[in-house]
């Protein structure tokens, strides 16, 4: 098994920046793509973005483009999320998950979840 534990959530005003980190512990961290998910109030769980095990394919979400870079450091076991150009739709708990595919960008492609982190984005 793999367990994972997210921090660095927060409050933010709008157009600040967040860093987001995700450790993990158990079996081997690098035999394992990571993902970012987000889960606003009354909706769905959505994808954020995705890192491959060698961290050679990343994937985003339309939406983070351009303004989120997800990033993974395999000897401290830990993949991050920088959140820049924060906007009040970004404001949701973020959870970071583990999956035995490449990148998947489907919840249901991954095994192992962490609990979450609060992000609110104030305008």
């Amino acid at each position: 098994q793999v367990q994972v534990e997210e921090s660095g959530g927060g409050l933010v005003q709008a157009g600040g920046s967040l860093r987001l980190s995700c450790a993990a512990s158990g079996r081997t961290f690098s035999g394992y793509a990571m993902g970012w998910f987000r889960q606003a109030p009354g909706k769905e769980r959505v994808f954020v973005a995705a890192i491959s095990r060698s961290g050679s394919t990343i994937y985003y979400a339309v939406s983070v483009k351009g303004r989120f870079t997800i990033s993974r450091d395999n000897a401290k076991n830990t993949v991050y999320l920088q959140m820049n150009s924060l906007k009040p739709g970004d404001t949701a708990v973020y959870s970071c998950a583990a999956a035995a595919g490449v990148a998947p960008r489907n919840p249901y492609e991954y095994d192992y979840w962490g609990q979450g982190t609060q992000v609110t984005v104030s305008s």
